[in-house]
């Protein structure tokens, strides 16, 4: 997105093959009225914002499951600003016409700090095409905080610098300027890899290529946690080598505040390793492509897996028996696939409507079978 904002004159080095990343450039480039996200939400999220600047009175939908995903907080705030922005069905959520802003009402904006990172993001990215730049205010506790440095590192090498500071951010009316950007590896792909790790029976090692040890992704949290389930982490020539070593912890506190998607994953590996887990920062699980609290809920509990939910704060106790076969709802929801995957390793696993990765891992099974491991497609 901020490349189009730039009039698409940089040059993006391993643009991934994702559908999201794939919807997304195909609407940047679209001469259409209508634009269809289809199950996007962070495409849907960033073009709302995007529109809101350069659009034409663009119609923007999406999947029924987009229609339940709350954009109302980003919504207001491009209202603020001085867009015109029409629910077209509910208030609150898509499909949306957009009218793009004539005059920029102000220059100052607040929004909670504990709801989608991608809501601020949106507006960080559309800051320095307003006449008089942009001011947002966090008004709570900041939730993906590393999502937001993210934006503003980007922003910086396409010739904007940003300040964040004291729940602040500030940013100048400026010409992006057209640059080549090398896009690094995903830590949130790679962290499905550290659980087949994990689940590894013996001693063995896999090479992931492309991701950084300085990375500004908050999903980088999984060599870390990932430590603790016996999986060591080293830099090689460019690649991240995952090592098999022995567990120790069997209860750990994780507070995923900064890095959600990493919870299923994580939930998983520790829901047949003996693992309890204490958890806090699940809050924004329930507007993701499904109600991922709700969903995990139920398939951790054909493991044989508890998870309790109480005030904002979340514990899992592990499975004392696991089953020898299992099979796996995925919910229109790509990481619900690519979190139980890994139990491969430890019984007979079918995955119901497997595609969903496809949103953002699309090699994703044929990644499995390079580790010698048998998938048969079920009719």
């Amino acid at each position: 997105m901020v490349n189009a904002l730039s009039r698409n004159k940089g040059k993006l080095l391993y643009l991934s093959n994702a559908r999201d990343t794939k919807t997304m450039k195909v609407l940047l480039e679209s001469p259409s009225d209508k634009w269809d996200v289809k199950d996007a939400g962070t495409t849907m999220r960033f073009l709302t914002a995007f529109l809101s600047v350069v659009g034409s009175g663009q119609t923007i939908t999406g999947t029924d499951r987009m229609k339940k995903r709350p954009i109302g907080p980003l919504v207001d705030a491009l209202r603020k600003l001085g867009a015109t922005i029409e629910y077209l069905e509910k208030d609150g959520f898509p499909p949306l016409k957009i009218h793009k802003l004539t005059t920029q009402k102000t220059d100052h904006i607040k929004i909670p700090g504990n709801i989608s990172s991608q809501y601020i993001s949106a507006l960080m990215m559309i800051g320095p095409c307003l006449p008089k730049g942009l001011f947002i205010e966090l008004t709570t506790e900041v939730f993906s905080k590393p999502y937001i440095e993210l934006t503003q590192h980007i922003m910086q090498e396409f010739g904007v610098e940003s300040k964040f500071d004291d729940n602040k951010i500030k940013i100048p009316s400026k010409k992006y300027l057209a640059t080549t950007h090398s896009i690094e590896g995903d830590w949130s792909g790679a962290s499905y890899w550290y659980s087949f790790m994990a689940l590894s029976c013996k001693k063995s090692s896999i090479s992931l290529p492309r991701l950084k040890l300085r990375s500004s992704q908050g999903d980088r949290a999984i060599a870390e946690i990932m430590r603790h389930f016996g999986v060591s982490s080293r830099f090689e020539s460019e690649e991240l080598r995952l090592q098999k070593t022995e567990t120790k912890d069997k209860s750990l506190h994780i507070d995923f505040k900064d890095f959600p998607d990493l919870a299923q994953t994580v939930m998983t590996a520790a829901a047949v390793s003996g693992i309890t887990l204490n958890m806090t920062g699940l809050e924004s699980l329930r507007i993701k492509e499904t109600d991922r609290i709700q969903a995990m809920k139920i398939e951790l509990s054909k493991l044989g897996a508890v998870l309790r939910e109480s005030t904002k704060k979340w514990v899992l106790k592990p499975s004392d028996q696991l089953p020898q076969v299992i099979e796996i709802d995925t919910y229109e929801d790509h990481r619900m696939a690519m979190a139980f995957a890994p139990l491969c390793l430890l019984m007979d696993v079918t995955i119901n409507k497997p595609y969903v990765v496809h949103k953002s891992y699309p090699g994703f099974w044929d990644e499995i079978q390079k580790l010698g491991i048998k998938i048969d497609e079920v009719l």
